[in-house]
């Protein structure tokens, strides 16, 4: 499994809009790289994809867990020597800030899901201090995981091969509001960009 860096990644600068606003993000705003080819240059509305996950719990998730929730979304594998540990550890960090809100949640998904099954990511969850009902940590069919991060969330390398190998995730969180709009990308393993995560949510949960 590669990595890219983030400065490779992220085609633009995230600012606060007005002071208090945050973007709202589509295919234009991403690298092209990030981004699946049917939506590259797409103007229209973004809104994230349903999906159907199986959690460290072996429960099913789908977007309705999520309903009306803002979240951040990660990719990651359990056997990641380098970034993902770093990812999870700020995911856990996150999820204490906002543990009592419970319009804030989290959700990582495996790019390795034939590896990671689900008594793997039970461990997982336990060694990260997930809370059930804060942080889903999940696998499931590949190529539907392929998908998500190609269509959805743009947070993955094409390979070449429609999602049946490997592919190459990025440090990326993903914000996205109650309405299934991505509002923000940030490194997953970067403290400055944590604390702008931290600040991000605060606005979009301060919001009237």
């Amino acid at each position: 499994m590669v990595f890219l860096t983030i400065g490779v990644l992220v085609a633009f600068y995230l600012v606060f809009q007005s002071g208090s606003e945050l973007p709202v993000l589509g295919p234009k705003d991403f690298n092209p790289e990030l981004v699946d080819i049917s939506l590259q240059g797409t103007e229209t509305p973004h809104l994230v994809s349903d999906f159907e996950l199986i959690n460290q719990n072996g429960e099913i998730i789908t977007q309705s867990d999520y309903e009306n929730k803002i979240y951040v979304t990660d990719f990651f594998f359990t056997r990641c020597p380098s970034i993902c540990p770093i990812m999870s550890n700020n995911m856990e960090k996150l999820q204490e800030v906002f543990l009592n809100n419970e319009d804030v949640m989290f959700l990582s998904m495996s790019v390795t899901p034939e590896m990671d099954n689900v008594p793997i990511l039970k461990k997982y969850a336990e060694r990260h201090g997930a809370i059930d009902s804060k942080w889903n940590i999940t696998t499931g069919d590949k190529k539907h995981i392929y998908n998500l991060a190609r269509k959805s969330y743009f947070a993955a390398v094409d390979q070449g091969d429609g999602g049946l190998q490997d592919f190459i995730h990025t440090p990326n969180f993903v914000l996205v509001d109650e309405k299934k709009r991505i509002r923000g990308v940030y490194n997953g393993t970067a403290d400055e960009d944590m604390l702008r995560l931290t600040n991000d949510i605060k606005i979009l949960t301060n919001k009237p």
